[in-house]
């Protein structure tokens, strides 16, 4: 009977990778502010990884995916994984204050999910007030089987674009404005 059991799980574990490897994927977001020059002035942004838009994740349908989050900013805040299906694993999600406290300055924390069932081009962002106009990124998630599994052709050349936007009265101020 155990052996049966055994057999049954390898075969559902196996089905639901695709058939292929899953990877652990991990990346280190480094939460910092650096000053730029905005509409003719110079500001102070909370970025990633001293980039804006931040970085792209890129995993492939079945993977694990491991983000550890260094907070050097002054502000608290939570990483939302935008359309991610979180099963069983929702406290990894990101809301402010509804799934986890913000991670506070000079604070870690480390998400840590699978991605399982979807494919496509999503998108993380800060979840704890304006910052999600400075704190986001693309998360590519690639189908396990390879790209000729899309229902289209394969293009010749993948380029992610990020749409933001900014405020003359800048980030942090703009929601008291609105």
């Amino acid at each position: 009977m155990a052996a049966v059991c055994l057999v049954f799980f390898l075969a559902v574990a196996l089905a639901a990778t695709g058939g292929g490897e899953a990877a652990l994927v991990e990346h280190t977001f480094v939460v910092s502010q650096i000053k730029i020059n905005h509409l003719c002035n110079d500001t102070l942004v909370t970025v990633v990884n001293g980039q804006l838009p931040g970085p792209a994740i890129e995993v492939t349908e079945g993977d694990s995916l491991v983000v550890h989050v260094i907070n050097k900013s002054p502000t608290g805040l939570t990483i939302h994984w935008h359309g991610v299906k979180q099963q069983l694993n929702c406290w990894a999600d990101g809301p402010g204050m509804i799934t986890q406290c913000p991670i506070q300055p000079n604070k870690n924390f480390t998400y840590r999910f699978n991605v399982i069932g979807q494919v496509g081009t999503l998108w993380w962002h800060a979840h704890v007030g304006f910052l999600r106009a400075t704190i986001h990124g693309a998360l590519i998630i690639r189908p396990r089987s390879g790209p000729n599994s899309y229902p289209f052709p394969k293009p010749d050349k993948e380029i992610p674009i990020v749409i933001g936007e900014w405020w003359d009265a800048g980030s942090c101020s703009s929601g008291k404005e609105s």
